[in-house]
């Protein structure tokens, strides 16, 4: 994760304009602006800023009541731009000039969905890489060249500048920047809450046909998923996991990707990344115990499949951790 200094505040503003995207707003309000005693006296404080109208609908027909202007920016340490109220809707100056002079005072700024259209027109993303739904990624390469768009992630970490994919996106990035901030236990406290995974592999769901799997699958696949889940320090072959499952390895595969959206191979490659960020943001193991214990076999193995997973190396990654916990 990048190494950024701290917010200069724990204010976190959500954005709110005419034609409010309510489920991403929705998610930044359930992060950030719920009460969470439990986390002690240095949760983040939340306030809700116009971007500039006089009145604000949702575009479920609700009127929604703000906290102020575009003053409340100014004291903010993070600001959240939940979607736009459309790609081709001009975003007013006002709102760039105030999320430029936020951002030069060292505020992160935040986009989800479509909301990176608001950022892009600062003119800050200028040669960063940025995410958006998958359905806007062709118009965002059209009207901004620049930037440097990555289609198939579900968040993208600039250190200072943060952007999501589709509105569910928008939650696992609330909780990464959660994470990076407080601590992989705080942001698996606030997904338990949320009742969601604290952290998602992969790219975009949008482009799983069947991300769920239907009823009668969901029995037979349930065994074979513990079965792997608990194989993951050792290879596991396709036959093995036909003959658990009752079927032959043809039909294996179509349902498991049918299931899941991929391989049976990949599916298990995120579940030892997925179990390795863990060891790593524990702290005690080393890399070799790592790698053995989540199936890479090496240390180079492992560094070679989180690299070209997550886009950074193991260690870069529990160091991350390292400087949040242990400042």
């Amino acid at each position: 994760m990048p190494n950024v200094p701290a917010p200069p505040s724990p204010l976190v503003v959500a954005l709110a304009y005419d034609g409010l995207c309510m489920f991403e707003f929705g998610v930044a309000v359930e992060v950030f602006g719920l009460a969470r005693p439990e986390m002690g006296d240095d949760w983040y404080r939340f306030a809700i800023a116009s971007a500039g109208d006089d009145e604000i609908r949702s575009t479920a027909g609700l009127r929604l009541s703000v906290d102020g202007g575009l003053e409340i920016l100014e004291e903010a340490g993070t600001i959240i731009v939940p979607g736009w109220r459309g790609a081709d809707a001009p975003v007013p100056k006002a709102l760039t000039e105030a999320l430029r002079r936020a951002h030069d005072r060292g505020a992160r700024l935040l986009s989800i969905c479509s909301g990176v259209f608001v950022l892009a027109a600062t003119g800050l993303l200028h040669g960063r890489k940025v995410t958006t739904h998958w359905r806007y990624t062709d118009k965002l390469a059209d009207r901004h060249p620049e930037l440097t768009i990555v289609p198939g992630v579900l968040y993208v970490d600039e250190g200072q500048i943060l952007t999501s994919a589709g509105s569910a996106a928008g939650i696992d990035l609330c909780l990464h920047l959660v994470r990076r901030d407080k601590g992989p236990e705080a942001a698996n406290s606030v997904a338990r809450r949320l009742v969601v995974p604290a952290h998602r592999d992969g790219g975009q769901a949008q482009f799983i046909e069947t991300s769920v799997p239907q009823a009668h699958e969901g029995a037979r696949l349930g065994r074979l998923f513990d079965h792997m889940r608990l194989s993951l320090s050792r290879q596991v072959t396709l036959p093995e996991l036909a003959r658990l499952a009752g079927m032959s390895e043809r039909t294996l595969l179509r349902r498991f990707e049918a299931a899941t959206g991929m391989t049976p191979a990949k599916w298990m490659l995120g579940e030892r990344l997925r179990k390795a960020r863990r060891l790593l943001e524990e702290g005690s193991a080393n890399m070799e115990q790592i790698a053995e214990t989540c199936g890479f076999g090496t240390a180079t193995n492992l560094r070679h499949h989180f690299r070209k997973a997550l886009g950074v190396t193991p260690t870069a990654y529990r160091a991350g951790f390292t400087r949040v916990n242990h400042p």
